[in-house]
């Protein structure tokens, strides 16, 4: 097989995901799912470097941190750890009764979700650029618990929604996917473009958001994740009006 043919329909896939087709499935869900993956790079970028060794979307380093923390290892919190967990297990808990509530209709499920997340990422924002000292433990905390919130009501809701490969927090599984299913391991090679997208999309807000932290901007992180989730609600807002087939519950 040539790298032309191996390559056209990774290309392929890529598009169809950014660029859906409306008789999909998943109709237009596909790219809010990226925008939303981008939005989890830049929260943890902010909380990872700012807040001190904690993430709020992805709760697997959180649980490994919590071993390095009662070890003693220097930098990591238990306290901060087991606060993410708690925040974000609540937030979860918040999005699956957001999604039975709303499970008619997958475009008000989004977009239910997106303006509880949209407003507990603006109220952190808020906190980060003007409350006391983002390294006072006041502060830290309630960015913690508001930011863990946030990003558990997303999970939830991209659970629920179960677009395939876009979970928009976990990548493990995604990466193993591209890996296991390639036709270098005797597979398909099925939905690697969309796989790749969603790394990309992490990879991309983790980068933007360092950079703005690295270059001494700690709080734009934040803003950035509000006005991406601000545009994907007036989005979900639009398909809360549409009866195509993608909208009814899997």
């Amino acid at each position: 097989m040539s790298i032309k043919d191996a390559v056209h329909p990774v290309l392929r896939e890529a598009r169809a995901t950014v660029l859906p087709d409306p008789a999909d499935r998943h109709g237009p869900l596909p790219p809010l799912m990226l925008a939303l993956t981008v939005v989890t790079g830049l929260v943890d970028a902010f909380s990872y470097l700012v807040l001190g060794h904690v993430f709020v979307a992805n709760m697997t380093g959180n649980v490994v941190f919590s071993g390095f923390a009662i070890t003693g290892a220097p930098g990591f919190s238990l306290a901060a750890s087991l606060a993410a967990l708690a925040a974000f297990a609540a937030g979860a808990l918040l999005g699956g009764r957001i999604a039975h509530r709303a499970w008619a209709h997958r475009g008000r499920v989004l977009h239910l979700a997106l303006v509880t997340e949209t407003a507990l990422v603006l109220a952190a924002y808020a906190v980060a650029r003007f409350a006391a000292p983002l390294d006072a433990a006041g502060t830290r905390y309630t960015l913690i618990a508001l930011l863990g919130l946030a990003m558990g009501v997303q999970n939830a809701t991209a659970r629920a929604l179960a677009v395939p490969d876009l979970t928009t927090t976990v990548l493990t599984l995604t990466i193993t996917g591209m890996a296991s299913d390639s036709r270098a391991a005797g597979g398909r090679g099925g939905r690697s473009g969309r796989r790749a997208l969603s790394a990309l999309a992490m990879f991309a807000g983790a980068l933007g958001g360092a950079f703005a932290v690295r270059l001494g901007s700690p709080t734009l992180p934040l803003l950035l994740a509000a006005l991406l989730l601000a545009g994907s609600t007036l989005d979900a807002f639009a398909l809360t009006r549409s009866d195509a087939r993608w909208t009814d519950p899997l």
